[in-house]
């Protein structure tokens, strides 16, 4: 997964490249610019939640927490 993400925004990347030479020439190739730069961020937002969702989940399997139960509700 994370792997194919990145390969995706060096993609977007590689295309970015390719249309700032264009963005002054005409409409079309300043919205299309924008619209990779919207994908390459969404990408990106993608890709770190994937690693902070695998930090997480070690975390929480690491450190052990101790159950409530219902019952410890109503101890006085």
């Amino acid at each position: 997964m994370e792997k194919e993400l990145t390969r995706l925004i060096r993609e977007k990347e590689i295309q970015l490249a390719k249309l700032k030479e264009h963005i002054d020439k005409s409409s079309i190739c300043s919205d299309l610019y924008n619209k990779v730069v919207l994908e390459k961020a969404i990408l990106k937002k993608q890709l770190d939640d994937s690693r902070k969702n695998k930090i997480v989940i070690n975390l929480r399997n690491f450190l052990p927490r101790k159950k409530t139960l219902i019952c410890d509700y109503f101890k006085k």
